[in-house]
């Protein structure tokens, strides 16, 4: 596959790179810190960065404790179908904060999303209740972005998710799939790579950027 040239008009799109979501967080994704020094070398690449931050409240309407109900069971809420978690980043908490060893000097945008007690939020773009946008879109517009390049966690969830409505939105998207890692709930990392293919999105590795993936 050719060598993917990064352009002006490119933004490096740094997803949920969180305590919580690496090893011994609250929702850890397997391998999730291995996606940091990955991120580390592909950073300086870019001319535009934006990083997202989950950060709930107490008592979430995503979390399976608001419930009395065990984590990973489905429920409906009033935008649709939910997937109840463990209590996870929470705002202002250790989990919630980006990975210590996370280096990205040159961000010029903290995004932070599902800070709504009562609407979950995977994507960067729009929240669950697939109505209420986050600013993202313009934010990129405004820096003159046409591409997005993706990484961060989960691939399955919050990386899919914000892939799908990058497009959706209008911009070209690449996601890094090993500057990702997964949760895979049943099957849910193959779904997501589908839908993505589905609707356009450029699946790589950080190779094509010239970035080894290496620790």
């Amino acid at each position: 596959m050719p060598k993917l040239d990064i352009k002006s008009d490119d933004a490096l799109l740094v997803v949920d790179v969180q305590n919580d979501f690496c090893t011994g967080g609250a929702l850890a994704v397997p391998g999730g810190e291995a996606v940091v020094p990955v991120i580390n070398r592909l950073a300086p690449l870019f001319p535009v960065i934006a990083v997202t931050q989950d950060w709930h409240t107490p008592g979430h309407a995503s979390f399976a404790s608001t419930h009395a109900r065990d984590p990973f069971e489905m429920i409906d809420l009033h935008y649709g179908a939910q997937v109840l978690w463990p209590d996870h980043c929470v705002m202002d908490t250790h989990g919630a904060a980006l990975h210590p060893e996370l280096v990205l000097p040159g961000v010029q945008l903290i995004l932070r999303k599902g800070f709504r007690p009562g609407v979950d939020s995977y994507s960067a773009f729009r929240e669950a209740d697939r109505r209420t946008p986050t600013g993202l879109a313009g934010y990129l517009r405004e820096r003159g972005t046409t591409r997005i390049i993706v990484a961060g966690l989960a691939t399955d969830f919050c990386v899919a998710w914000t892939a799908l409505d990058g497009r959706a939105a209008g911009f070209e998207v690449v996601v890094i799939e090993d500057a990702c890692r997964a949760i895979d709930l049943d099957g849910s990392l193959e779904r997501a790579w589908e839908d993505m293919r589905g609707a356009g999105v450029d699946r790589r590795d950080a190779a094509a950027l010239g970035v080894s993936a290496g620790s």
